[in-house]
């Protein structure tokens, strides 16, 4: 790969990619009447100036991977990554039901060149209804069979894809605290699964971002860059708040109104891997479909304006 200096003076190996995703538009089903539509989405993607984006739900964009190459080479944007929700802690017959998903994912993703899939693990308290499901911390043998699940998954995906799983702690799962994002690391294999850092759901419980990065640089495979709103996040955590209705009432806040400052985390993370994407995914269900756009350009702007080791392509 070659490089070239900069005017200021940075060679664009020294950058990381820096994309958008459909949760920055309120996305989070395959169809929901109250999302905007996918063609606007990809309209105004391109429009906020972003080039990357992830696929979102499955089945939000057109899963035939010819009508969506199409799509978004019209638009000159290209696909990061897809996602896919495990419960390995559950017990071995999860399996079945995240390797189907990444035959769907992954299986469409490759075909569009991504490289990555992000894995959320299943919450403890429902997003969607907020019923609470089982307990909020995993005994001994429930953290065995969660590492063993994403070993396992990383290693499929590897083999079969060719594809590098990134795990995504996330408020009200049993991976959200520093402690706890420590454990999963030191319990699954680096060959295998790595993280995808959300900057705001690991800041949701306090997590300091750039200790993390410094404690464990091989370890970050991927970013998701969002900010928390701190006066609110102190109501939301004394009064219990599911993480669902805290996205309605505005926990993940525009930049550079909340936590953590976005620029230090992009240079140190540009340090180890200037391959490394770096995708804005501000939680936003339920928004009013004609905020984001502005919001996402906006962030863009911001992110450009506070470090020299971004790019867009």
């Amino acid at each position: 790969m070659t490089s070239t200096v900069t005017a200021t003076g940075v060679t664009s190996t020294d950058k990381i990619r820096i994309g958008t995703a459909p949760d920055s538009w309120g996305v989070w089903f395959p169809d929901d009447p109250g999302q905007i539509p996918w063609q606007r989405f990809l309209d105004e993607v391109q429009l906020a100036g972003y080039q990357w984006i992830e696929l979102g739900p499955f089945g939000y964009l057109p899963t035939d991977p010819h009508q969506l190459e199409d799509e978004l080479g019209t638009r000159n944007l290209k696909l990061s990554a897809g996602t896919v929700f495990t419960g390995f802690h559950k017990g071995e017959d999860q399996w079945k039901r995240a390797w189907d998903q990444a035959l769907e994912v992954a299986g469409l993703a490759t075909k569009l060149g991504a490289e990555h899939l992000v894995v959320i693990p299943d919450l403890w308290r429902s997003d969607a209804t907020n019923e609470v499901l089982e307990s909020r911390t995993l005994d001994d043998e429930r953290w065995r069979k969660l590492a063993a699940g994403h070993n396992k998954l990383g290693k499929a995906l590897l083999e079969e894809f060719g594809v590098k799983q990134q795990f995504h702690s996330h408020a009200d799962s049993h991976v959200g605290t520093y402690k706890e994002v420590e454990r999963f690391l030191h319990e699954t294999d680096a060959a295998y699964t790595n993280l995808c850092l959300d900057t705001g759901h690991f800041s949701y419980y306090g997590g300091d971002n750039l200790r993390l990065i410094a404690a464990y640089p091989e370890r970050i495979g991927y970013l998701h860059l969002k900010q928390v709103d701190t006066d609110l996040l102190f109501d939301v955590l004394k009064n219990d708040v599911p993480f669902g209705e805290a996205v309605g009432q505005g926990i993940m806040c525009e930049p550079p109104a909340g936590v953590p400052e976005l620029g230090p985390i992009i240079d140190a993370v540009a340090a180890i891997d200037p391959n490394i994407f770096g995708i804005v995914e501000q939680d936003m269900y339920g928004t009013d479909i004609n905020l984001p756009l502005g919001i996402a350009t906006r962030t863009r702007e911001h992110i450009f304006g506070c470090t020299s080791h971004a790019r867009v392509n």
